[in-house]
């Protein structure tokens, strides 16, 4: 599978915004009431809310593209923009989404592997993302890539309030 890696700017807002809102629905609608996604779906991926995302000096939109198709996104935050007070010399995964139909053709990996590649260019002490308790497929992969629990925090989707299981892949010590 040939795919291509390239960061996202302003003017790609819309394309953006729907492999967001459709990879979001694909790997949540079925463990979440209707009323909550849409709720999610429509604030979370607002065209204010990415505008002012993509225009972020300290965060970063990358798409994966196959054939010129958007199918799969990574955003990374470090500094002030993480979702979370951490390390502000830190990386933060805050999403790596793929469509379904592309899970297990290493689209994910190859995200993952840009995150990487920006946090060692960044000499980032750690990688740290959080991961739904209930999406046991997301925390396996990090486990593989050596991610550790150190903590959780609550993802507010509507009216649910979620736990999520917060991982963190030190790399000074694998470096």
């Amino acid at each position: 599978m040939n795919v291509i890696i390239r960061q996202a700017s302003p003017f790609d807002l819309v394309a953006l915004q729907a492999i967001g809102q459709k990879t979001f629905a694909e790997t949540f609608a079925a463990n979440n009431s209707e009323e909550n996604l849409a709720s999610y779906l429509e604030e979370g991926f607002s065209e204010d809310k990415l505008g002012e995302e993509l225009r972020n000096e300290n965060s970063q939109f990358y798409f994966a593209l196959q054939k010129e198709e958007v199918i799969g996104y990574l955003k990374v935050n470090w500094a002030d923009a993480q979702s979370e007070n951490q390390d502000p010399n830190a990386l933060e995964i805050e999403r790596i989404y793929v469509l379904q139909q592309y899970h297990g053709t290493q689209v994910g990996a190859l995200l993952y592997e840009q995150a990487l590649a920006i946090a060692q260019a960044r000499k980032a002490p750690y990688i740290w993302l959080g991961v739904w308790e209930e999406n046991p497929r997301a925390i396996r992969f990090y486990q593989k890539q050596g991610f550790v629990e150190f903590g959780e925090h609550i993802f507010q989707l509507g009216d649910d309030a979620q736990r999520d299981v917060l991982m963190k892949f030190d790399i000074l010590s694998t470096s």
